[in-house]
């Protein structure tokens, strides 16, 4: 009858995410804290993990409100061993894992090319490319026909910014994996997307750009919102990238 649910197996027309297993790596704040929220309203059960064990434990405190399963999980995606260790403990959980987020990101301070710190460039390098390959190779077991891996790149997989030479050479990077990965993974029927923000009010950009004008931003929330509404699409179709910049301005 009109203004009820349709069902179709165990989950809602009105709510075609429910149940599903979620990881979402760097959720402790700003998009991926914004991400598990709104999938959290959504009722997955989810697995959240950060560096910051007391950070973590808040956003876990503030997702619970919403009633569904959320595991806090302290992982670095750049060590293999803690990210091994992350997915061990979702198969023991879960059994399976439906969507992959793969949004832990950090930045480094405005510098050109000829005065980055070596240690800087590897950092970045490390967790926003090589952090991506160990988390996707290692949760890929636990992924079957339906499954969604997301890769928030930012709009710098695409756009070159004077200043941020390895997080910009580490997006840029990670684009051309996410995009080897959907072609290796169309045939097990596991989509892959490419997340593609322009300037979202996040405490990066303390990093990035101290004086960046936050006004002409999008919100994480925002972000978050269109990404919901492209997950919720029928396995019959994929959005590969989506990208989403502010009204405001051109950043």
């Amino acid at each position: 009858m009109p203004g009820k649910d349709l069902k179709r197996g165990s989950r809602s027309v009105a709510q075609p995410l429910r149940g599903k297993i979620v990881v979402i790596t760097g959720a402790s704040r700003g998009i991926g804290l914004a991400i598990a929220t709104a999938l959290a309203a959504e009722k997955c059960a989810l697995v959240i993990t950060g560096r910051n064990e007391a950070a973590l434990k808040r956003a876990a405190g503030a997702l619970a409100k919403f009633g569904s399963s959320v595991l806090p999980v302290v992982c670095d995606v750049s060590d293999p061993q803690a990210v091994a260790a992350l997915f061990a403990t979702v198969k023991r959980r879960f059994r399976r894992l439906d969507i992959l987020v793969n949004n832990a990101g950090v930045a480094h301070a405005g510098l050109p090319v000829g005065k980055l710190p070596l240690a800087a460039w590897q950092e970045v390098i490390a967790t926003n490319l090589t952090g991506l390959f160990i988390a996707t190779q290692a949760a890929l077991p636990l992924m079957k026909r339906g499954g969604v891996i997301v890769n928030n790149l930012s709009i710098a997989a695409k756009k070159t910014f004077p200043g941020s030479s390895a997080y910009n050479a580490s997006k840029h990077g990670a684009l051309g994996l996410t995009n080897t990965m959907r072609e290796e993974l169309r045939e097990q029927g596991i989509r892959v997307i490419a997340l593609l923000a322009g300037a979202t009010d996040t405490k990066i950009w303390t990093t990035l750009w101290p004086d960046a004008p936050r006004r002409k931003m999008m919100s994480p929330t925002t972000v978050a919102k269109a990404l919901v509404s492209v997950l919720s699409t029928p396995d019959d179709g994929t959005v590969e990238e989506l990208t989403i910049r502010p009204s405001a301005g051109t950043l």
